[in-house]
């Protein structure tokens, strides 16, 4: 019943599309620039050119785009051979089949020769709502972390997107772009000066609490900070686009000087942007609360995404819930006198709480 209900209810909450930027687009018109620019760039899909927006580059450097069909490892294997051979490629597809599926790929062919390969791996964490398991990407940062020689970037949004491809153009080995929908609000009406891959950027000074958020999560971050100050709780929000390597120093100092820590992925829980904060903080022995709010270790339900990401508490109403439940737990004596169920910050009640007002809203649901 509950795959049903969200895989029939229609969206009853319009996304608010205030300053929405098309991250695809974006992407694909800044890769398209950069071809102008350097001659070696290619650019490759996997009978996706429409849906990652690679139409671009085709259009305006025809001679230097190629179309693999449903073949994506293979892809991945012509790519690596392109860039023995000096060329720069740029290959697109969803991040399900180039992270997931062609990870042996990315290990063996791209990985272990250091060869230059760009991975621009779109429709990323569960942001393929309908096409469920075989299409949603929640696994995709914890395996490719693993892999030496891996550089994997997880922009916010188009803008920061090609403000990171640009600054990893030169980059020697392979690198992994993880990317949503392209239906994103934009967290950045223009790059700032001090926007580094090096860094994760800041985009709120709080008090108490620190937010971490990572890709199309960091725009869900900023609104539930908006909705927290709200209420008298300030949170500073990191951008943290550049997971590996990852900015253990940048992370370590923010989170020792708040009194907890709320990192936020649209990825397992297990393995994954979290786990790595928390090795972090360990390594260092800074003893500040830190809490992963994802997917609890667990595959996504089928639906609308954004009647997803809902149900996992990952919209900014979910994370501003979040948040304060965590800061209710402090101090240390509070979370150790409640039992392992009310340490978990999103529960089952709350995802019911999602499906009733699905099926409420929505007469498709209630049939």
């Amino acid at each position: 019943m509950t795959d049903y209900q969200l895989r029939s209810a229609q969206s009853f909450d319009s996304i608010n599309t205030r300053r929405l930027a098309k991250q695809l687009v974006t992407v694909g018109q800044g890769l398209a620039d950069l071809g102008e620019e350097d001659e070696r760039i290619v650019a490759a899909s996997s009978d996706l050119k429409f849906s990652t927006l690679l139409s671009e580059f085709e259009e305006r450097h025809p001679d230097r785009f190629f179309q693999f069909g449903i073949s994506e490892r293979n892809m991945i294997g012509a790519a690596a051979g392109m860039a023995a051979l000096g060329l720069r490629p740029y290959i697109g597809t969803f991040a399900s089949f180039a992270g997931i599926l062609g990870y042996e790929n990315l290990r063996t062919d791209l990985a272990y020769p250091n060869m230059p390969v760009r991975v621009l791996a779109t429709h990323a964490g569960i942001s393929m709502g309908y096409f469920a398991t075989s299409h949603h990407a929640t696994e995709d940062i914890s395996a490719l972390r693993s892999v030496a020689g891996m550089t994997i970037l997880s922009p916010a949004d188009g803008r920061s997107a090609v403000a990171l491809l640009r600054q990893t153009a030169a980059y020697p080995g392979p690198v992994y772009v993880r990317l949503s929908r392209g239906r994103d609000e934009s967290v950045y009406d223009e790059i700032p000066g001090d926007f580094s891959v090096d860094q994760p950027y800041s985009l709120r000074t709080g008090g108490s609490l620190l937010i971490l958020g990572t890709g199309l999560m960091v725009r869900n971050c900023l609104d539930a900070a908006t909705d927290l100050a709200g209420t008298g709780i300030e949170a500073t929000v990191l951008d943290v686009h550049t997971l590996k390597p990852f900015p253990t120093d940048d992370i370590v100092r923010a989170a020792a000087a708040h009194d907890a820590v709320l990192v936020v992925e649209e990825h397992n829980v297990e393995g994954g942007f979290g786990t790595m904060v928390q090795e972090a903080l360990g390594a260092a022995a800074v003893g500040v609360p830190c809490y992963k709010h994802g997917l609890y270790d667990e595959f996504c339900i089928i639906g609308p995404p954004h009647h997803c990401y809902l149900y996992y508490g990952l919209d900014s109403t979910g994370i501003a819930t979040v948040a304060r439940r965590l800061l209710d737990q402090l101090p240390a004596e509070k979370y150790f006198a409640r039992s392992a169920a009310e340490r978990v910050l999103w529960t089952d009640e709350d995802r019911d709480r999602v499906l009733r007002d699905v099926t409420e809203r929505s007469p498709t649901a209630r049939s």
